[in-house]
């Protein structure tokens, strides 16, 4: 049996991964348009290893979140990628913020994270000295790490498995057949049996190509970062977060030591203009007309007029982006920050302009389309691996598909 993976990102990847282990006599194919691995999503992150501390317990983000940042040690540790668990503090700055931040230590603690601590400032601050607030919560197990090389190292597992990476391949079109699908790209094509959609930043076009309709669609939004300089890096010792606003779907800005020197702030998120618009100035006519035609997207700006318009400001005024970090911490001033790098988030919008918050897959008999996987998805990538596995073998070995490809063999 021929399995293809579209997408040659780290879900992608950890998906041939675990083909290639459960069902070592099938042929693995991942189809990835770039030249190399991991070149958007996975390598346009921050580096952090999530431990699942912001999400509802119970929720499958949660369940793969905290199973996923320990597979990913255990990988990391085998194969000798760079990676610290350095910890992680989630500051909370007002009196308003530490019910929010009591209710985080207590997912925390429901959705099995190990060691987490409540603490007052002269705590904290033994942690994080120039961090500023009335209360943290301390997260040890969350770390940093390398996930480019993450990539690169899932690559070679695919590879020596006898697994294909079929890089320069954009997928064009898809034609479902008797037995699975015809993938054809630019100039090639393949035939494979069953196909795994781990398109990023593009599942929801692959999902239309399968020929289903997009109810969600994707919309990116551009975070940007800058980085403090050599003065700058001296006021953050680890991962500085702050208690996220309920009523916003971002995050917020905050600080990540990463895992080859350096300390990035940010991100901000503002709508990009191309799904893969890294800079401002990045357009692209197809990827703009596509958000805009969609009226989820006008519903969001709708139910969330205040933040965007913050965020968009945000952007412009790196004065602003530095009060926005003086909130955590005070002591960082415009002439520590440089500009950084951006990523670009793949997410998930509902027709009723509501972000789709939990992991969400679409299941069919000759397919399964990841269609939102944003953070932690590159932590828990082994882990979704392995769900999206779960899912799908027992399925195929009860038609048979299974035992047929071994007997071939």
């Amino acid at each position: 049996m021929t399995f293809g993976v579209i997408g040659g990102g780290i879900i992608g990847l950890a998906v041939a991964s675990r083909l290639t282990e459960s069902v070592p006599d099938s042929n693995v194919v991942v189809f990835e348009k770039e030249t190399e691995v991991g070149q958007h999503q996975s390598g346009h992150n921050s580096g952090v290893l999530h431990a699942g501390l912001y999400y509802k317990p119970g929720s499958l983000k949660a369940r793969l979140a905290v199973s996923g940042i320990r597979q990913m040690r255990a990988f990391c540790q085998k194969h000798g990628i760079a990676h610290e668990v350095c910890g992680k503090l989630v500051v909370a700055c007002s009196d308003e913020e530490v019910p929010r931040l009591r209710t985080l230590f207590e997912r925390g603690q429901q959705n099995g994270l190990s060691g987490l601590r409540w603490m007052g400032p002269e705590e904290f601050r033994e942690i994080e000295p120039h961090a500023s607030g009335i209360a943290a919560v301390h997260v040890p197990e969350e770390g940093i790490v390398d996930y480019g090389e993450v990539c690169r190292t899932l690559r070679r597992i695919v590879e020596n498995a006898g697994g294909a990476v079929r890089t320069n391949f954009e997928v064009k079109s898809l034609r479902a057949t008797g037995s699975g699908w015809i993938v054809t790209g630019s100039t090639q094509e393949a035939e494979v049996n069953f196909l795994f959609n781990c398109g990023g930043l593009h599942c929801d076009r692959i999902l239309a190509m399968a020929g289903e309709r997009r109810t969600t669609r994707i919309v990116p939004f551009r975070g940007e970062y800058f980085l403090l300089n050599e003065e700058g890096r001296r006021l953050v010792r680890n991962l500085i977060y702050p208690v996220p606003d309920p009523r916003f779907p971002f995050l917020g800005v905050h600080f990540t030591r990463m895992i080859h020197g350096g300390v990035e702030a940010g991100p901000n998120a503002v709508l990009a203009l191309a799904r893969e618009g890294y800079r401002k100035t990045d357009f692209r006519a197809r990827d703009l007309a596509d958000v805009l035609s969609f009226p989820g997207f006008w519903r969001f700006l709708a139910r969330y007029p205040s933040m965007c318009t913050y965020e968009l400001w945000r952007s412009v005024s790196a004065n602003e982006f530095c009060r926005s970090l003086q909130r955590l911490v005070p002591d960082v001033q415009r002439k520590h920050l440089v500009p950084g790098g951006s990523g670009v988030r793949a997410q998930a919008l509902a027709p009723d302009g509501t972000p789709v918050q939990d992991f969400e897959y679409v299941l069919r008999p000759t397919a399964l389309h990841l269609l939102n996987a944003p953070s932690p998805g590159a932590t828990a990538s082994l882990a979704i691996a392995g769900h999206l596995l779960e899912q799908v073998l027992p399925l195929l070995a009860e038609r048979g598909s299974l035992r047929r490809s071994t007997s071939q063999t």
